[in-house]
């Protein structure tokens, strides 16, 4: 198994992607903490994950700095040590062309999509640097690669993640500290079936028309799935990937090929 005996912290682990990276890791051996705001959602996850001691659910706001950094610190505290820094939670409050963007838009998706990461992080290696091993690993998005209309703030926080990551890997790389970003394509999560009619009326168009612009550009054809996004998490998590760093890995079925 390749994260034998490791400790995990997921944020925004309860549904989605970073369920299904909880998932993966447990399945690889490891101990895991995930996050989410609801404490019925988080108990429910539990209760399928089935996993025993090996997984704990922590309520939380990620966008509060408290709770971010108890979140991190409940890997520790619960298992001895943590090993995996896992940044999943995000979303996208709102949609908007830039020049209608309202301030609470901008700041409700670089609060969630940004700053969230930022505390973690830096949480995170009060933790990993001292034991001079660890991942961090920080979910961004192919909008953090180009920009779509109507996602303007969504992109720009996840061009701004990418950013952080690659200096959190130049300063601690020396130290045995990795910190990557994964790129997903549009993912038919629950979050874009919920949101995915909201943004497309937006821009005028219908949420089938929607989907074909993204599943359009990539060179598969389809939309990119959990399984693979959770793999590369993996990967990056693991010994395997000990020799990337400050990368930002698109999982987007060639949509940004170019």
């Amino acid at each position: 198994m390749e994260l034998d005996g490791k400790v995990a912290v997921v944020t925004g682990g309860t549904r989605g992607i970073g369920r299904r990276i909880v998932e993966r890791y447990l399945e690889e051996g490891a101990s895991v903490v995930f996050s989410g705001r609801d404490e019925a959602k988080g108990a429910q996850a539990l209760k399928e994950l089935e996993a025993g001691d090996r997984a704990a659910f922590v309520q939380g706001d990620v966008t509060r700095r408290q709770d971010a950094e108890r979140m991190v610190d409940a890997g520790v505290e619960r298992y001895g040590r943590l090993d995996v820094l896992v940044n999943n939670a995000g979303g996208m409050p709102g949609f908007a062309v830039v020049g209608e963007t309202d301030d609470a838009l901008w700041h409700d998706t670089l609060a969630v999509n940004l700053h969230a990461v930022f505390y973690a992080t830096r949480r995170a290696l009060a933790h990993l640097v001292p034991q001079g091993s660890g991942r961090i690993i920080t979910l961004s998005s192919i909008e953090g690669k180009q920009a779509d209309p109507g996602l303007g703030a969504y992109a720009t926080a996840k061009h701004a993640v990418i950013g952080l990551m690659r200096a959190v890997a130049r300063e601690v790389g020396p130290l045995g500290v990795t910190a990557n970003c994964i790129c997903p394509g549009i993912v038919l999560t629950d979050m874009i079936r919920d949101q995915g009619p909201l943004a497309a009326r937006t821009l005028g168009v219908t949420y089938d028309q929607l989907l074909g612009v993204f599943t359009g550009k990539a060179a598969t054809g389809r939309a990119t799935t959990v399984d693979e996004v959770a793999a590369v998490a993996v990967l990056l998590a693991a010994e395997a990937g000990a020799g990337i760093t400050g990368a930002a890995l698109p999982v987007d079925g060639g949509a940004t090929c170019s």
